[in-house]
């Protein structure tokens, strides 16, 4: 079988050997401090807290639990993502930054990218805080003394930095993306835990129900592979060069555009958004002062309304799908590139025109991928209204789907390029 020829052959290369297991030991020491717990809370009313709330169920599903078990790595890699997320929009406001991010080259995105991390930290310090002053009210932790508000803000957001570190190593040593890996790894550890709740809740007259449950998360998976893999090719052609003796250039290739050129980042960045209301208005609802406390509460019911709760997450999503897709490619600089390199698209004339092109192509394949993503990522609350089991809802379909399809397929990608360069050598 071809699959298994290649994975005999993944395990023969000593290089690539070494990433895979170099990858699952960091994976494995997530699973670990997952399970490390801030100390003092009542376990029976943290695991009420999550189940009656839809968008915390959700974050702790992405953290693997570790919000649920009050863990030291209870933030996720939520604070990194929206450090990521506010630097990248400032490069919108600061040209200095956009510079530093789009023109200066590696060590640019270096920099840019240490500025990141150092945000992470006091954004650590405030969502820990706001964290834990919430179970706090909801009487799920009873800290009796600064030194032990300190000593637990201080052990979360170590945490937090300690898990963007584990990241970063998976990115640069390990193979595949270091935050798509920790995040798909805190989804399938939910999983044998919403199997023994299928089990458990087990009722003979929904069997028509699991069915179509089952079924409909089947055609999830192979719309979310179809998408994924589904690329716009442009025709390419080059003109024909003289240099000496030797005439380079004419021939014809394509320049691909993915429908979805965002991957899951824009679902990952809208949950991040989405935390935030919520949580204040948590925060705030206790608020001595009346408007204050008033104005959180309607916050609060709002988000806890599904249907504002699911149009408020797919506008987002489709927001941050242009958005992410605007800082990662530029029309402009491929018209440019291509016209610097002799290259041109059949029947348009090079410079603004390809720009002009190329951001039209852009514009109409982004609107089918945006959409795809904002459905898949309300879909969840959609197929349990329909089939009536929770039990699978986050794991099976919707987002966390996506997210595992995606890294699956992107992690295959990258070691078949490995297999391949190292075909080139000779290795």
């Amino acid at each position: 079988m071809k699959w298994l020829d290649k994975i005999i052959q993944v395990f023969k290369i000593k290089d690539l050997r070494k990433k895979i297991f170099f990858v699952l030991m960091v994976l494995v020491i997530f699973r670990i401090a997952a399970n490390i717990p801030v100390p003092g809370i009542d376990a029976e009313r943290l695991k009420e807290f999550f189940a009656n709330n839809q968008l915390f169920g959700l974050l702790n599903i992405f953290t693997g639990g570790a919000m649920s078990n009050l863990s030291i790595i209870m933030l996720g890699l939520g604070p990194f993502i929206t450090a990521t997320i506010i630097m990248q929009l400032l490069t919108m406001i600061f040209p200095q930054l956009e510079a530093l991010y789009k023109e200066e080259g590696e060590a640019g995105r270096q920099k840019f990218n240490q500025l990141s991390r150092m945000l992470t930290v006091p954004l650590a310090i405030l969502q820990s805080y706001a964290m834990l002053t919430l179970l706090s009210r909801q009487n799920i932790i009873a800290f009796t003394s600064p030194m032990q508000w300190i000593t637990s803000i201080t052990a979360i957001t170590a945490g937090a930095v300690f898990l963007m570190w584990l990241g970063e190593l998976i990115s640069e040593k390990g193979i595949g993306n270091g935050v798509s890996l920790l995040i798909f790894a805190g989804i399938v550890s939910s999983v044998p835990l919403s199997i023994r709740e299928l089990v458990v809740t087990y009722d003979p007259s929904k069997i028509p129900s699991y069915f179509a449950f089952f079924a409909v998360a089947l055609i999830i998976t192979a719309g979310v592979v179809v998408i994924t893999e589904g690329r716009r090719n442009i025709p390419v052609s080059y003109a024909k060069r003289v240099r000496g003796n030797k005439i380079f250039g004419g021939v014809s290739t394509y320049l691909p555009l993915n429908v979805n050129p965002a991957g899951v980042i824009p679902i990952i960045f809208a949950l991040s958004i989405m935390l935030f209301p919520g949580m204040a208005a948590s925060f705030l609802g206790a608020s001595s002062v009346g408007w204050v406390a008033n104005i959180a509460q309607v916050i609060g019911s709002l988000f806890q309304n599904p249907w504002f709760y699911g149009l408020a997450y797919f506008a987002l999503v489709v927001l941050f799908t242009y958005f992410y897709t605007a800082v990662t490619f530029d029309p402009k600089n491929v018209a440019n590139n291509l016209q610097k390199m002799g290259g041109f698209i059949p029947g348009i004339r090079p410079g603004t025109p390809t720009s002009d092109f190329l951001y039209f192509i852009l514009n109409r394949v982004l609107l089918f991928g945006a959409i795809f993503l904002g459905t898949i990522a309300v879909l969840p609350s959609i197929v349990q209204g329909a089939t009536g089991i929770t039990a699978f809802g986050f794991v099976i379909g919707g987002t966390a789907l996506l997210i595992v399809v995606s890294v699956v397929l992107e992690t295959i990608r990258q070691i078949d390029s490995q297999l391949v360069m190292r075909d080139y050598e000779g290795l």
